[in-house]
C-alpha cells in the first residue's frame, strides 16, 4: 500500500518527532538483538559492509548471504518507508560534498574502528568498555560542535 494510491496508515506528520525517533530507534535495537540472537552477529554495519570489499577475508557462502541480506534490507527497509510515509523533502547537497563527507565518515569509522551504530547501539548492549569510551566521544564532540556552532551564530 503506497501513499499515492491509498491514505497513509500511519501519516508521519501526525507523530511527534520524539515519537518518530522513538520508534526508529526500537526497530533498530529489535534488529540488532535479532542479528545477535539468531546468528550470534553483532550488528556493526561498518563491519558487516567492510567484510564485502574486495580484499578483504572473503567470507563464507554463507556469511556472505546474511551479510548482503542485511544491507540490502536496510535499503530496500529505507526506501519502502519513504513511499509509504514520505518523509519531509530534505535539501540536497552537491555530489562532490556528499562524496567528501562519505569519505570522512569512512576515516573515522576505520579510526575509531567502528561506527556509532556498531558502537552505540551494539557495544553498549554488550557492556563494552572500548564503546562506552567510543560512545562518550562521539557524543562530546556532537555536543562540542553545536555549542561551537550557537556561539559562532
Amino acid at each position: 500500500m503506497f501513499a499515492a494510491e491509498h491514505e497513509r496508515i500511519l501519516p508521519m506528520d501526525t507523530l511527534h518527532p520524539y515519537l518518530q525517533s522513538s520508534l526508529g530507534g526500537l526497530l533498530i535495537g529489535l534488529a540488532s538483538w535479532w542479528l545477535l540472537a539468531a546468528l550470534g552477529r553483532v550488528t556493526g554495519i561498518s563491519g558487516i559492509a567492510a567484510a564485502l570489499l574486495p580484499g578483504r577475508q572473503a567470507p563464507t557462502r554463507g556469511d556472505r548471504a546474511w551479510r548482503v541480506a542485511y544491507l540490502a534490507g536496510l535499503v530496500l527497509g529505507g526506501a519502502l518507508f519513504t513511499l509509504w510515509w514520505q518523509p519531509p523533502a530534505t535539501v540536497l547537497r552537491p555530489l562532490p560534498l556528499l562524496v567528501l563527507a562519505g569519505g570522512l565518515v569512512g576515516f573515522g569509522t576505520v579510526l575509531g574502528s567502528g561506527c556509532t551504530s556498531g558502537h552505540g547501539v551494539c557495544g553498549l548492549g554488550r557492556r563494552s568498555l572500548r564503546s562506552l569510551v567510543a560512545t562518550a566521544t562521539f557524543m562530546g564532540t556532537g555536543f562540542a560542535t553545536v555549542g561551537l556552532m550557537r556561539w559562532l551564530a
